[in-house]
């Protein structure tokens, strides 16, 4: 009902319409009088010719320019598509990255579990060896398991950062929905016809 009531008023206001309905009404209307006014002198039939050649050229000037603007229009909502379908490939990217991060995680926990169980084996079966070798067999072990605690660490640090990345992404995918969805409802081609151009001097 309020679009209604905006066009109402508009037609009340002025009948002839607005933008680039006016100036195909005023050149329709310029012709018409030009067609039925024999009796005006060369010097106003100059006049109004060059008043109807302008009018012309000013409504060939709006339609091109409603032109380039939809050839934009198009141009950025390819790009807008192209830009969504390369975050898209980011993302995807992202999910290999973590799964191959977890795979790495999982088999280092492995490798880990594995190392402490041989310690303990080894332990149990060399129950009386040498203490110097065992100080050393001793002191190699503990520099694996440091060695193994520092690559879990880098590891789970790996882990976070490529969540961290994946959530960005996902974050910067809604604000670009978000702003497709804005530029979509706000953008309306019709708005543009109600410019009007000055007249060339």
């Amino acid at each position: 009902m309020a679009d209604e009531e905006v066009i109402r008023r508009r037609l009340l206001i002025d009948g002839d319409g607005t933008g680039d309905d006016r100036r195909l009404n005023l050149l329709l209307k310029s012709i018409v009088k030009y067609c039925n006014s024999p009796n005006d002198t060369p010097e106003e039939k100059q006049v109004n010719l060059d008043r109807m050649l302008l009018q012309l050229t000013q409504c060939e000037h709006a339609f091109e320019k409603s032109r380039l603007q939809l050839v934009m229009s198009h141009c950025e909502l390819e790009n807008y598509e192209n830009l969504a379908k390369h975050i898209e490939t980011s993302i995807q990217g992202a999910w290999v990255e973590i799964e191959k991060t977890k795979e790495e995680l999982e088999q280092a926990k492995t490798v880990r579990k594995n190392k402490c169980e041989y310690e303990v084996l080894a332990q149990v079966i060399n129950e009386q060896p040498d203490r110097k070798q065992t100080k050393i067999e001793l002191e190699e072990r503990r520099k694996q398991h440091a060695l193994l605690e520092a690559q879990d660490q880098q590891l789970n640090k790996k882990l976070e950062m490529r969540s961290k990345q994946f959530h960005v992404l996902l974050a910067s995918i809604h604000e670009i929905e978000v702003l497709l969805a804005e530029d979509d409802s706000s953008f309306d081609l019709d708005d543009l016809d109600d410019v009007e151009m000055l007249p060339a001097v």
